[in-house]
């Protein structure tokens, strides 16, 4: 069975590339998610795989929204997709819990490598 993933950005465009991308790798998008509340609502629903996140968002952002997630789940999987300019932003997911960080302008040899790294 396919490993079923949460896709989660403000930005429609970058949530239908990730889609793509994802599937194409053989992996299933069980949903998206606009924002960090959204994101929290679908991953206690749908109980994804893996989570991608986008830090910078309206309402909650992505950080609080992956201190919601590990709260509710502290062995859950969260990529953070981000531009590189905010760093001090990805290192504060990762200690927020998330697994690892795509930078974006997102590349598809670096999605698949991390999700291949993350769910095996």
């Amino acid at each position: 069975m396919a490993k079923r993933i949460l896709i989660t950005d403000d930005a429609n465009f970058m949530r239908t590339m990730l889609t793509k991308i994802v599937e194409e790798n053989g992996y299933e998008v069980v949903g998206t998610a606009e924002n960090g509340e959204v994101a929290i609502e679908r991953y206690k629903e749908l109980k994804p795989d893996l989570v991608t996140m986008d830090i910078t968002m309206p309402g909650m952002d992505g950080i609080e929204a992956t201190r919601g997630i590990m709260d509710f789940d502290p062995n859950a999987k969260i990529v953070v997709c981000s531009a590189m300019g905010q760093k001090p932003m990805v290192l504060e997911a990762i200690e927020a819990g998330a697994k690892d960080f795509i930078v974006k302008p997102i590349k598809p040899e670096k999605v698949k490598e991390t999700l291949g790294k993350l769910l095996g």
